[in-house]
């Protein structure tokens, strides 16, 4: 088969592609009051990445559905990255992702179906690294390519992690780090220097596994996964969510090369999504200079677990970090609630 790129054929780029939290909430006021059920232990109240039933026996089923346009050019890359990120909504939550079933919309008179089988062989190996079947799934003929995945898992409720809840004195610490989108965004305008090539996918294509594991510690106040709405979106829905506010210390802020990224944000390459976060949650947000801007709010494909850890308990969360192969440091901390939401300094 010729060699094809698949970002090519869509106008938008992986989570970037979410609709702005700004339009995503006028859609929601729209949409009704949902029934009351008392199973219910999780539903979009806070905003949170899946929803979680509780199933009567101590457990609880955790739900979740993701998907996007291509945000690699590589079919089996793009299938993979694709599935890490729906899988990663039932790690947020503290669970265990049990099964997948594929999202599938194909442009059957532009692209050949075997770049779609190709898409389909990255999920499964995505799925294969979790531990869990693609058991089957849904296609349609799409204007774009489009490809996700919903995913169920499970998780013993007193290990449950939700995106709210935390209090003062948590401390802040990311497991990836951000600045993908821009890199991304340097891929489709074809500007993107080949020494750099593997730095996003292999961030996006890393599983958030940890996270079953963090479900054990009951020390996490809070945690959510870092997608489309950057890392000052998701931040402010753990904020809002817990009736609290930030400080961010920039510098300390995890993030992919700077002297890299500066070289793509010299040549502007800043991702739509960027300007789209800012416009909603913005006015939330003290200190953001339009350089902060353009990483503190770029939008993340497949990225890491936002953990708010007990005040006095740090040492034990990097000790824990440290067995599992992963050097973590905290880049802020929740205050009590005050003018602005987040305040980076």
């Amino acid at each position: 088969m010729e060699p094809i790129k698949l970002t090519q054929y869509s106008h938008g780029a992986g989570c970037g592609c979410k609709i702005s939290p700004k339009l995503l909430d006028e859609i929601l006021k729209t949409a009704g009051k949902q029934t009351a059920f008392p199973q219910l232990l999780v539903g979009n109240e806070t905003k949170d990445d899946a929803a979680v039933y509780d199933l009567g026996n101590g457990t609880a089923l955790v739900s979740t559905t993701d998907f996007f346009m291509p945000i690699v050019d590589d079919p089996i890359k793009f299938g993979r990255i694709a599935s890490v990120n729906a899988i990663s909504d039932v790690y947020a939550m503290g669970g265990k992702p049990i099964m997948a079933i594929a999202i599938l919309g194909w442009p059957i008179d532009k692209i050949a179906p075997e770049y779609a089988g190709m898409v389909l062989d990255g999920a499964r190996q995505a799925c294969a690294d979790a531990g869990i079947p693609l058991a089957g799934g849904h296609s349609i003929d799409c204007p774009e390519p489009v490809f996700g995945l919903a995913v169920s898992g499970l998780v013993d409720i007193p290990h449950l992690k939700k995106n709210a809840g935390a209090t003062a004195g948590c401390k802040l610490y990311l497991t990836k780090k951000i600045g993908v989108g821009i890199l991304t965004t340097a891929q489709k305008k074809n500007i993107l220097l080949p020494e750099h090539a593997d730095i996003a996918p292999d961030s996006m294509m890393q599983l958030n596994k940890i996270g079953e594991a963090f479900g054990k510690l009951n020390y996490i106040e809070a945690m959510t996964d870092v997608t489309g709405f950057g890392l000052m979106g998701h931040l402010t829905e753990m904020c809002e969510g817990s009736d609290i506010s930030a400080e961010v210390l920039f510098d300390m802020v995890p993030t992919i090369d700077k002297e890299i990224l500066n070289y793509y944000l010299n040549l502007k390459s800043v991702p739509g999504g960027t300007n789209r976060n800012f416009e909603s949650y913005g006015h939330k947000i003290e200190g953001l200079d339009d350089y902060k801007k353009a990483i503190l709010c770029d939008p993340q494909t497949s990225g890491g677990l936002l953990v708010a850890v007990s005040p006095g308990h740090e040492a034990d969360f990097e000790a824990f970090c440290l067995l599992q192969n992963m050097t973590l440091h905290s880049f802020g901390k929740l205050v009590a609630k005050n003018k602005a939401t987040i305040t980076v300094i």
